[in-house]
């Protein structure tokens, strides 16, 4: 290997590269870590790459993977970069010290956006910052939407997620070559990124290979496989042909984006509808991975830090006037609410006990969250016995009506706020004390497993972020319990009552009498 400030140049296992030196570390971009999965690769599991002979220049990001755009209601607060390409299984590094003898900590990120949307490129993610304190940063593109969760008869499920580990096995070879020590391996994601690494760390390929998980936003979870075919077959009515991966193949790529924004345009976490997702295809996932991680024994000695933002609920509804929506149905979003969350009247009206001055929208989103994310995370974290560390983003943006919304954390976590698409989300004078504690919790993590409060126990200690009461300090509290305990007991109040649940077939009603009020219109 050799470096210089002009262009520092690495010889990986694959091929040497060039990259670029930015500001005093070490940038390569646009890696390719597996063949260009079009032509006779669509719609497959990703191949690996043959090495190539002489430098490859690694200057500038690669392919962005196909993706619709956001509608424009959310395009307002997300930024979504587009480059054009077919070689889109690549990889960025950030490093301070190419050099094999340096044995550095190492933060592999996944990108969220529903497993339809982002990519390594999104500037809020630029790993300058981690590589500036010591650890080496790698973001990675993967395949999204149909072409790498759609379900097929004649291809193996989960291509998107088959990327994500040769990925992850790409980084386990070479990263001594950045400096990096492929033996501090932590593996971060936020939304489906954090999905992706819980089926990842269950996996049984990638055994070994990570030593420690941050699961922002996101539990473990795999999805119904006949919500995903349905979300497939919906594709294929539309556009004339059979639901295999030999008809979509032969579709034009633009063509087959358009369709699946058109059939996708319902998604929602708070109100369901058709959507991709990791599911159960006993290879890659053998079993549900919160029960894998949870029940099964899955990724033994990997350290976990898990957490959400105080209102996640607000992106998802903000955005088109949702938030106005829901509130103007009342008891008919409860329903709603009841039916996504398969539970009986007693959580609703608890949570209204607890919080009478809060609107319906507010106690919705926040039922939901707390059924789909937050009990999730608090079992895996209850489960384990290596040491997990639970946090709390409550800073709310400056931006009216996100308050501490999905998504938020990330410019602190990466310490870029004082780039436009942090402020997109943040607005403007976020503070950098938050930035500075937040972005050394996930460094410390990183480099010894110790983010810098009490592991979880008993005691549900949970670090919260950026809470603005007076004893608050620098914008970081701390609380010996967990900051909605009292909300998610009211599910086990809920079971213990006998209460009726509700099925699927009994929602039916109430999911049609959404749609005709409007909130399940696109926005």
């Amino acid at each position: 290997m050799t470096a210089d400030q002009a262009d520092p140049v690495v010889s990986t296992p694959h091929g040497a590269l060039r990259g670029r030196y930015e500001r005093g570390v070490a940038v390569f971009r646009g890696i390719p870590y597996a063949a260009p999965p079009f032509g006779p690769r669509r719609f497959r599991p990703p191949v690996p790459l043959p090495p190539w002979d002489g430098v490859r220049d690694a200057g500038a990001f690669g392919p962005t993977p196909p993706k619709p755009p956001y509608s424009d209601a959310f395009a307002h607060y997300l930024s979504d970069p587009v480059v054009p390409g077919d070689d889109c299984l690549n990889l960025n590094i950030w490093t301070p010290q190419p050099d094999p003898g340096a044995r550095l900590p190492v933060l592999v990120w996944l990108h969220g956006g529903a497993l339809t949307r982002g990519s390594s490129a999104v500037p809020v993610y630029d790993g300058h910052a981690f590589a500036r304190d010591g650890v080496v940063c790698v973001s990675v593109n993967y395949r999204l939407g149909v072409e790498g969760y759609g379900l097929f008869p004649d291809t193996p499920p989960n291509p998107g997620l088959r990327d994500q580990i040769a990925a992850l096995t790409w980084v386990h070879e070479a990263i001594e070559a950045f400096g990096g020590d492929p033996g501090r391996i932590t593996l971060c994601g936020q939304s489906a990124g954090a999905i992706s690494i819980g089926a990842l760390i269950a996996a049984p390929q990638t055994q070994g290979l990570v030593r420690r998980a941050v699961l922002q936003s996101g539990p473990p979870e795999a999805s119904e496989r006949a919500k995903v075919r349905r979300m497939v077959r919906r594709m294929a009515s539309r556009l004339k042909i059979p639901a295999t991966a030999e008809a979509f193949a032969a579709v034009d790529r633009d063509l087959l984006l358009h369709t699946q924004a058109e059939v996708g345009r319902l998604s929602s976490p708070v109100v369901g509808g058709p959507a991709f997702g990791i599911v159960i295809d006993g290879d890659t996932v053998p079993r549900d991975p919160l029960q894998a991680l949870t029940e099964g024994g899955a990724a033994p000695g990997v350290e976990l830090m898990t957490g959400w933002t105080r209102d996640e609920y607000r992106l998802w509804l903000v955005p088109g006037g949702l938030m106005d929506r829901v509130d103007r149905l009342g008891a008919v979003a409860f329903a709603g609410a009841m039916a996504r969350c398969h539970c009986g009247s007693e959580v609703p009206r608890g949570y209204r006990a607890l919080h009478p001055e809060a609107s319906t929208a507010d106690i919705v989103g926040q039922l939901v969250t707390d059924r789909l994310l937050r009990i999730p995370l608090h079992q895996l974290a209850d489960a384990r016995t290596e040491p997990s560390y639970v946090y709390e983003f409550a800073w709310p943006s400056n931006l009216p009506g996100l308050g501490s919304c999905h998504a938020l954390e990330l410019g602190f976590v990466f310490d870029t706020g004082e780039v436009p698409e942090s402020r997109k989300l943040a607005g403007e004078g976020a503070p950098q004390e938050l930035a500075d504690a937040m972005h050394t919790a996930w460094v410390r993590f990183a480099t010894d497993g110790d983010p810098g409060w009490e592991r979880w126990d008993a005691a549900h200690p949970v670090r919260v972020f950026g809470d603005r009461a007076p004893d608050a300090g620098n914008g970081v509290a701390y609380t010996a319990y967990g900051p909605r305990d009292r909300e998610l007991a009211l599910w086990a109040t809920d079971a213990a009552a006998d209460a009726a649940v509700v099925t699927p077939e009994e929602s039916t009603p109430a999911v049609r009498r959404l749609r005709r009020s409007g909130v399940l219109r696109r926005h």
